[in-house]
């Protein structure tokens, strides 16, 4: 099932490895999309808004792991592209007692800092009982996050992107299920929202870490192998420690700006939970294309095949092109009837609110497109400095821009809708400049075929 990148066809290669992943993010995606809706529909406004701001804050939280996983990742696919599996066995061990470790510590912080969190995100005082409630259960699923995530970051980076999207298929319908028999049997409100969450992300979690104990001899860590080695240590937190600081400095400035949208009420935040998740599900497939393209380049470089990472990067980004074109135009077309499933006609004013936040993002997808690429670019050639200098300017100027043109009369929350595209494009800019340099005339050539 392993899949070897580094030779063949291009794009038939990469598209195969990477649709798995990108319909296995859609389910992960829809999932969240259909708790929001569950939420909406029959909780209440107040209810939505506290789930939406507590998917931000979890998003953040988890994407310090996601981050260290993704790094990792990057090790574990340079290491088979070498085929040095000596070095991938001691490289698994050392990730592993990693990752677990920040993700023990994580779960204690975050529980401990429960009402100071709260404080911070300027929650209204009538939503504060439903989030309170939602993060306390929604909290207990981050070591499955660990779980899930290191265990199909690994088979990815061996080829295999098939096998976790089983699992999180799994737990996709699982999730489903239990949110409307939680919620609507047993009337266990927000609570019951989050339970099934946590419970969906252990069966997806403990069942793949079971899997790859059966199917890899990989990850049975022979005993010459298990044990302290500091430079593969120093080798993962170079590319894992920046890549996680990508990730916490991406979601930190969502968290900000999460924040400032709280500021505006609780129908500001409903719309905005809804959208949010609308937005999410829309380009998450492209986000994925960029993880999977990270994947190849990845292997490709451990190759020595710089030539095949060139043309890789020309065929991505006409592809991600297009998708984001087609997925623009629908998303603008549908702004209003996508929202209207969120909310009912009592909260006529956050769709309108939703459709307004929608039409802006939805017209600039290719902006998110493209810095995906780059992203997993710059992270598989060893450069994840570089991704973390594209997220600060991302982020950096979509806090700025928000906290600034929201504050404007007559602008409003619109500026903070507006603020996230310009990010996103001048980002694109440095990334495109950066890459360039990186390949001087080649990648001149490049880019002026595409």
């Amino acid at each position: 099932m392993n899949c070897d990148l580094t030779q063949g066809s291009i794009m038939k290669k990469l598209l195969k490895f990477a649709f798995p992943i990108m319909v296995g993010n859609v389910l992960q995606q829809l999932y969240n999309v259909v708790d929001t809706l569950i939420v909406g529909r029959f909780l209440g406004k107040n209810a939505l808004a506290a789930v939406g701001s507590s998917y931000t804050l979890m998003v953040f939280v988890t994407s310090i792991i996601l981050g260290l996983c993704m790094g990792s990742s990057a090790f574990f696919s340079m290491q088979f592209g070498r085929r040095d599996y000596d070095r991938l066995e001691k490289g698994i061990y050392m990730a592993f007692l990693m990752i677990g470790t920040v993700t023990v510590t994580l779960n204690i912080l975050v529980y401990a800092g429960i009402y100071g969190i709260l404080a911070f995100l300027r929650v209204p005082d009538e939503v504060v009982p439903f989030m309170r409630e939602y993060l306390l259960w929604i909290f207990a699923g981050i070591v499955a996050t660990f779980l899930y995530n290191f265990a199909a970051n690994f088979m990815r980076a061996l080829g295999n992107s098939l096998i976790p999207l089983c699992f999180l298929g799994v737990s996709a319908v699982l999730n489903i299920f239990l949110d409307l028999f939680f919620i609507r049997v047993l009337m266990w409100g927000v609570g019951g929202a989050a339970a099934a969450t946590v419970i969906s992300q252990y069966v997806a979690g403990v069942g793949i870490l079971i899997y790859c104990v059966k199917k890899y001899p990989e990850v049975h860590i022979r005993k010459e192998n298990r044990h302290w080695n500091q430079g593969i240590l120093k080798e993962l937190l170079g590319l894992s420690s920046l890549t996680c600081l990508q990730q916490s400095v991406m979601n930190f400035g969502i968290l900000m700006v999460q924040g400032l949208v709280n500021s505006f009420g609780a129908v500001v935040m409903a719309a905005f939970a809804a959208a949010v998740k609308i937005d999410s599900f829309a380009y998450s497939p492209v986000q994925d294309f960029g993880n999977a393209f990270s994947t190849y380049v990845a292997q490709n470089y451990g190759a020595g095949k710089r030539d095949r990472i060139r043309k890789g990067m020309r065929d991505a980004v006409l592809s991600a092109f297009l998708f984001c074109s087609v997925i623009s135009m629908l998303v603008v077309c549908f702004a209003r009837p996508l929202m209207s499933l969120f909310l009912d006609e009592s909260s006529a004013e956050a769709v309108v609110v939703g459709v307004g936040y929608l039409r802006i993002e939805a017209s600039f997808y290719f902006g998110i497109g493209l810095l995906f690429l780059f992203y997993g670019y710059f992270r598989a050639v060893n450069k994840p400095g570089i991704s973390v200098v594209l997220t600060v300017i991302s982020l950096g100027m979509r806090v700025l821009l928000a906290y600034t043109l929201s504050a404007i009369e007559g602008i409003g929350v619109t500026g903070i809708w507006m603020s996230v595209p310009i990010g996103w494009f001048l980002a694109d800019a440095a990334g495109a400049a950066f890459y360039l340099h990186k390949n001087k005339k080649e990648g001149l050539r490049l880019f002026r075929s595409v």
